[in-house]
């Protein structure tokens, strides 16, 4: 495990109207689903009381991307949400492409034998599983953390 930085991270998909988050273990061996935050203005609360509860190394929040990496109307919103998450808990938070994520938590679910109906309510959980595996595998085999860090600007609110 060349150049990984041991500690819990919190994955967070963020939607318009749920958000999804997931663990993963401080050796980074898997992410799992911790649970699904009603998008409302209540959101950065939980997500700061999971922080608590947790203590992550840190956030990686996807950041919605078009197949051909440029921004997309969602990309400002998740943006926006992952600087008021790092700004309310003093946490750092990465901006990690999640191109596909959701795509391969449908995919996943469908092969489970869920319908997409059935599945709403955890589909962002999964979303944010796919997206956090995918970060810590990547920092594992290039030793270097993926994604952005949103830069530090005053302590936590």
């Amino acid at each position: 495990m060349t150049g990984f930085r041991r500690g819990v991270r919190l994955g967070v998909d963020v939607g318009k109207a749920r958000v999804g988050v997931a663990r993963c273990d401080p050796d980074g061996m898997l992410a799992v689903p911790v649970e699904t935050v009603p998008r409302s203005e209540h959101s950065l609360t939980r997500l700061a009381e999971l922080a608590q509860e947790y203590e992550p190394l840190e956030f990686v929040v996807g950041l919605p991307v078009n197949m051909q990496g440029a921004d997309t109307p969602s990309t400002a919103d998740a943006r926006d949400f992952a600087a008021a998450l790092q700004q309310r808990t003093g946490v750092t938070v990465r901006l990690v492409d999640e191109r596909l994520s959701t795509v391969s938590a449908h995919a996943a679910l469908r092969s489970s034998g869920r319908t997409q109906r059935n599945s709403r309510s955890i589909v962002d959980q999964v979303a944010a599983v796919v997206l956090l595996q995918h970060a810590i595998d990547t920092e594992k085999s290039t030793g270097r953390p993926t994604g952005s860090v949103i830069p530090t600007t005053e302590e936590p609110v």
